[in-house]
């Protein structure tokens, strides 16, 4: 498929009892939400649904969840309960403090508002439901200089995400100029390369005896590869000659951190002076796959068939290791079962790649096999933690990013011939702009 053909509607990559297993399995994570909901609100204290009001694991995630379901299965309330947890999200974020951040804070419970608008609920005359906290975020991201993370989960490029959402209301392009400013002021230049540190005071403490001076961070969700997709969809919507430039720059940089042939991913967690680079697991927040879902996203955004041939390369390294040498351990859309299938999927409906498709299907396998009847949120456990400094254990998890919603979201995806545009979120796909 060539950069300039028209895209193809979205096409169900399951069909008759492999869809109908994958709807079962999505019928009974609805189930099973909307029952933790119910307990929760009649105060039983359930460790799934202890997430708050965020995109990733709390209200603003299941709203988006719920939101995608009725589409596909109208007429069962499923509507009703996204918009009650969409309320429920901006009015704890309205009574409480919270942080700004796209994953964590009220830029996704924003996010989620913006995106699920024509979707889930219309307008009143004469209101913008956004507008106040498109006002806030507009002033967090015009403080120069930035000092805070430039990353997609809780920095600058989550904001950015948040301000293409917006357009054309009132604060996304005014934001999204912001954004781009803060990330130009921020960005290391070495002669035509560009990219971005992650300081030694913005570093987890686990990470600074090995990276002492900082490190670059090759993961979507934390690093340059995240600057890419956001910067490409700058540069389409408005802020064509800074985002652009920058661009450009990142993508040269990015292109000379690949590991050498032999290695068994292309790229690595992160790059710094004197540390040996780390082959990466497969997954979309770090990985080669999240990069090739990023860069192929930029380069159908610009027009560039240098970028998208590179993508594609990179993808097909990843399609290329099995579900056992992946380092891929629970099911969900992180740097889970369900992610790394969406994003094969997301490729080959871009592309039409045959070796991306029978990859998506063998993880989809993957995460039917995952499934266990009764267990967890919807048949599904996670490895994960629920505070800093606990230890990895199989625990519930409702949520969109790490738990059940999201699985559900991939598995609709994969069902169904609506179009997941949620993945936005995920600098998975592009936006058209007004």
């Amino acid at each position: 498929m060539s950069l300039d053909s028209t895209p193809s509607p979205w096409q169900p990559l399951l069909t008759g009892p492999a869809a109908e297993r994958a709807l079962a399995i999505v019928d009974e994570i609805a189930g099973s939400l909307r029952a933790g909901l119910a307990a929760s609100a009649s105060g039983e204290a359930l460790a799934a649904f202890r997430q708050g009001s965020s995109l990733a694991g709390g209200d603003a995630g299941l709203a988006l969840f719920f939101s995608y379901l009725d589409q596909v299965r109208p007429g069962q309330g499923f509507d009703d309960t996204a918009m009650e947890l969409l309320e429920r999200a901006i009015e704890a974020t309205a009574d409480s403090y919270s942080q700004p951040a796209l994953y964590g804070g009220f830029s996704g419970v924003a996010w989620t508002l913006e995106h699920l608008r024509g979707r889930l609920f219309e307008d009143a005359d004469g209101e913008d439901p956004g507008e106040e906290v498109a006002a806030a975020l507009v002033d967090h991201v015009s403080l120069s200089p930035w000092r805070g993370q430039y990353d997609l989960i809780s920095g600058l490029v989550g904001f950015g995400v948040w301000a293409l959402e917006r357009l054309p209301h009132a604060g996304g392009r005014e934001g999204l100029s912001q954004v781009v400013a803060r990330l130009a002021e921020n960005a290391e230049r070495q002669g035509d390369l560009v990219t971005w540190l992650t300081p030694p005071e913005l570093m987890l403490d686990r990470d600074l005896e090995a990276y002492p001076d900082g490190y670059y961070n090759l993961g979507v969700a934390h690093g340059v590869p995240g600057v890419i997709g956001l910067l490409a969809q700058a540069s389409v919507a408005g802020e064509n000659r800074s985002a652009r430039e920058l661009l450009d720059g990142a993508v040269t940089w990015l292109r000379e951190q690949k590991m050498p042939d032999e290695a068994k991913s292309v790229f690595s967690y992160n790059v710094a002076a004197g540390v040996q680079p780390s082959p990466s697991r497969v997954a979309w927040c770090y990985g080669d796959l999240g990069i090739a879902a990023a860069l192929l996203m930029a380069a159908r955004a610009v027009g560039n068939e240098e970028w998208e041939r590179e993508a594609l390369a990179i993808a097909r390294r990843a399609a290329a290791r099995s579900t056992d040498s992946a380092g891929v351990v629970d099911a969900g859309v992180c740097h889970g079962a369900a992610g790394v299938a969406h994003l094969f999927n997301r490729i080959h409906q871009a592309t039409g790649d045959a070796v991306c498709r029978e990859a998506a299907l063998r993880w989809l396998d993957h995460v039917v096999s995952l499934h266990r009847a009764g267990q967890g949120v919807g048949g599904f456990l996670m490895w994960t933690t629920h505070g800093q400094g606990e230890k990895l254990d199989w625990s519930p998890e409702a949520g969109f990013l790490t738990g059940a919603a999201g699985v559900g979201l991939a598995l609709l995806a994969a069902a169904t011939p609506v179009a997941p545009e949620w993945d936005r979120v995920l600098l998975a796909s592009n936006r058209s702009h007004p």
